[in-house]
């Protein structure tokens, strides 16, 4: 079993939402693809947010108690920042090709 649970990371997620409002994620794979994308910035040199990891921790290990921890955070589509939309946006052109689609569906990152 994956501690944290995907439950348990939904509930990290979506704890600001009010109920009525549509959740921030609602599935697994917006938690895959946001703990795989802040998991590239570590492995390109990004400091993790968290003290208590052990330099054997993997980088998605790392990401997803992040995550957990309430460190980094998956924005909704609506709230993306217009200089953060540039920014992907031009990652995405960096990207080979068999990785294109996943960029795009990818859920954004915010690093607090």
């Amino acid at each position: 079993m994956i501690h944290p649970s995907y439950v348990d990371l939904m509930k990290v997620v979506n704890k600001d939402v009010e109920e009525g409002e549509t959740p921030v994620i609602n599935s697994r794979y917006s938690i895959v693809m946001a703990t795989a994308r802040r998991a590239r910035q570590i492995v390109d040199g990004s400091e993790p947010l968290i003290d208590d990891y052990d330099e054997s921790d993997k980088p998605l290990s790392i990401a997803v108690e992040e995550l957990n921890q309430g460190r980094i955070r998956i924005l909704a589509a609506d709230e993306i920042p217009e200089e953060t939309e540039e920014v992907l946006s031009l990652e995405e052109e960096e990207a080979p090709a068999e990785e294109e689609a996943e960029a795009e569906d990818a859920p954004a990152v915010e690093i607090e």
